[in-house]
């Protein structure tokens, strides 16, 4: 089969690659991509996508996917993760539902409770049909990002 990304490493990309792999203190997938790249190297060993995902045992497209990446747009790109275009859902609490979280947050707490808790605030914003539904880690998270 015909390698439409054929990798070229200059000496300099080589050694930074070989660098990351040695040392063992980046990420796992830094390393992973970083060993696809030198073994699909055409000036070094050359192999074949089907090959080098067998030895590393990776999928095929993941060796695509790096060979394509670092063609297109060069070395920081193809041993990063490929980033999203877009997110994979929506944030459950926009601006206008942030605001009503701390305005709930500031009011009294409930009768028998001195003080609001993230699952009694989680509740009283579904309750209030603000959200359909929400852990208390998101209204954590929330919270923390505002204060």
């Amino acid at each position: 089969m015909n390698k439409r990304y054929i990798v070229r490493l200059t000496s300099e990309e080589r050694d930074q690659l070989k660098a990351l792999v040695s040392k063992g203190k980046a990420a796992a997938y830094k390393i992973q991509h970083a060993n696809i790249l030198l073994i699909a190297d055409a000036d070094g060993q050359g192999w074949a996508d089907e090959h080098i995902a067998q030895a590393l045992s990776v999928h095929a497209n993941t060796v695509r996917g790096v060979r394509q990446r670092f063609v297109e747009e060069g070395l920081e790109a193809a041993v990063e993760r490929k980033r999203q275009r877009c997110a994979s859902r929506a944030p459950l609490l926009d601006g206008e539902k942030e605001a009503q979280l701390m305005a709930l947050r500031c009011s009294a707490p409930p009768p028998g409770h001195g003080r609001w808790t993230l699952h009694l605030l989680a509740d009283q914003l579904v309750e209030l049909q603000v959200v359909q539904s929400i852990s208390h880690e998101t209204v954590r998270k929330a919270l923390k990002k505002t204060l």
